[in-house]
């Protein structure tokens, strides 16, 4: 999402797209609508020249064992062993596996782009929080940009990422109360679990999160760079 002109791009149900994040772009620019999905996301592809890859390219032998293990069952899990978010324990070592991105340039112009890393042993046709625009990520260069990581569904529920920029815009929050505000309360309340990268027009940024850890990291223009996982 372009924070500078509200302009947006998503994708979902797609099949041997390489990089889905690339059609998404290539949505927001090219084709007059905000989401694709299916074969018609597909067939968009197609006519973008997106690079195609067989099935084989995705193959992941952790995600497949950890597939096989549930695959009889109700229960799902994200990206590694351990995430069990229906039935057993928690394991605090575990890390989610979307891929997000914030940047503010230097005339304060805001983006965001979200790629999630899936819900192992979903149900057919399941689509969370990351393409959702509003939920799992948002733009605006007048408050701020966001992309979220964790359990989609309560992100969708609570339209997390929309509702920290109008907490900004209608209440004239910062970013950091905000962002709190949503993901350390009203997440909670609702057994959201997960968090998000933010950062504003004026180069502030946030780390948010209300589990044990987020794999996260920071650069800007001055050369300061921050990477960490635990709180």
């Amino acid at each position: 999402m372009n924070g500078m002109t509200l302009e947006a791009g998503a994708i979902a149900g797609v099949r041997n797209i390489k990089n889905p994040i690339k059609l998404a772009r290539e949505v927001m620019l090219h084709s007059n609508h905000v989401f694709l999905s299916g074969n018609g996301a597909s067939e968009f592809a197609l006519t973008r020249g997106m690079e195609i890859v067989p099935d084989e390219y995705f193959f992941n032998k952790e995600r497949y064992e950890q597939w096989l293990e549930i695959r009889d069952s109700d229960h799902y899990q994200l990206d590694h062993k351990g995430d069990n978010l229906k039935g057993g324990d928690a394991n605090p070592d575990y890390k989610f596996g979307t891929v997000g991105a914030v940047a503010c340039d230097a005339d304060g112009n805001i983006a965001a782009g979200t790629s999630t890393g899936g819900m192992t042993n979903k149900r057919f046709g399941r689509i969370g929080d990351s393409p959702v625009i509003g939920a799992g990520t948002y733009a605006n260069n007048t408050t701020c940009a966001i992309s979220c990581t964790g359990h989609g569904e309560p992100f969708l529920r609570a339209v997390v990422a929309h509702d920290i920029s109008c907490l900004m815009e209608y209440k004239g929050l910062s970013l950091q109360e905000a962002c709190d505000i949503v993901v350390k309360d009203k997440l909670v309340k609702i057994g959201g679990e997960g968090g998000l990268i933010a950062v504003d027009g004026a180069g502030n940024f946030e780390f948010c999160f209300n589990s044990a850890g987020m794999y996260r990291g920071m650069c800007n223009s001055a050369g300061e760079k921050t990477v960490a996982y635990y709180g």
